[in-house]
């Protein structure tokens, strides 16, 4: 838990919140009045190619005619599965880098999992293909096989059981970790000042619908069509959910245009009441948050972190 000191007490600052709340922007104006550089925590958009269904929003990171670096986004290609072991090895190496020039981190996101491993240090290993085991797996239903996975620990979301393939590497990574010492990697436990926008529940549901209206009409469908021409598999696509799970069920003809914009919607919701279920976890894990009604002005929020800082 985060104590009381000055800002050179922290190693980073950390800002989080729901999707649709406002976090990037408020990440770059605050880097651009502190001279610091943004390192994204959020589980997609490292692929290139996937910019709107991500919400990339790059142009977010100019501010008053200045362009604020930023870390961990498009970096691998899309249709791979980047995973949270590269995760953690990719914040490190931007996070080193940025600390030896004397520069602040500001680690901003919605992926609760790549926050909390990158500030608790969680150890993990690179996690190999066990042919053996998805052979064995093969042919079970997602049913079957999130009763395998609910036996090797506590499923506190579903994301690691949207679909089969999800599931089956689960259980490849849960049965790797039982039969290797997670311990043998070992990385530091940050000091961070945690910052998180609080935005009641009805104003996040309109910006998040309102959000989506947009990107249907500037090209989320197009962006879909792009990526499977370009030699994608429908099935890599659907892997990482939402966006690019419902519009590439509509672009190959298996949901009509309004039964996936409505069931899209519905699970953007989803998402970012599980994105808060994962935050309010780590406050019970030990994570102070201290928490910025997203009604303050730009502004009144830089100040308050700024103060933060330097309790």
């Amino acid at each position: 838990m985060l104590v009381g000191g000055n800002m050179h007490d922290y190693d980073l600052i950390t800002i989080l919140g729901p999707t649709a709340c406002g976090k990037t922007k408020l990440a770059a104006a605050f880097a651009l009045a502190c001279n610091a550089e943004i390192i994204s925590a959020d589980s997609r958009q490292v692929y290139r190619g996937m910019d709107i269904g991500t919400g990339k929003d790059l142009e977010d990171y100019r501010v008053q005619g200045k362009d604020i670096p930023y870390h961990v986004i498009d970096i691998a290609d899309a249709g791979e599965k980047y995973n949270l072991f590269e995760y953690q090895r990719d914040f490190f190496n931007a996070y080193n880098d940025i600390k030896s020039r004397g520069v602040l981190p500001v680690l901003c996101g919605g992926t609760g999992l790549y926050i909390e491993s990158v500030l608790k240090g969680y150890r993990l290993l690179p996690v190999p293909e066990n042919r053996q085991l998805r052979q064995s797996l093969a042919g079970k239903t997602l049913e079957e096989l999130t009763a395998i996975l609910a036996s090797y620990k506590t499923l506190h979301n579903n994301t690691d059981t949207d679909t089969v393939k999800r599931a089956i590497r689960a259980i490849e990574i849960e049965e790797y970790y039982r039969e290797h010492d997670v311990a043998e990697r070992c990385v530091p436990t940050l000091h961070s000042l945690i910052v998180g926008i609080d935005i009641d529940r009805d104003e996040r549901r309109r910006r998040i619908s309102e959000r989506l209206a947009y990107r249907l009409e500037h090209g989320l469908v197009e962006e879909v069509e792009r990526l499977l021409s370009s030699g994608i598999s429908p099935d890599d696509l659907i892997y990482y959910g939402l966006e690019y799970k419902y519009v590439t069920l509509y672009v190959t003809g298996r949901m009509d245009y309004d039964e996936m914009r409505a069931s899209l919607e519905v699970a953007i919701h989803q998402f970012a009441k599980r994105q808060m279920t994962w935050f309010r976890g780590m406050e019970r894990r030990g994570f102070h948050i201290e928490w910025l009604p997203w009604t303050w002005s730009m502004e009144h929020k830089i100040e308050y972190i700024k103060s933060l800082m330097t309790r």
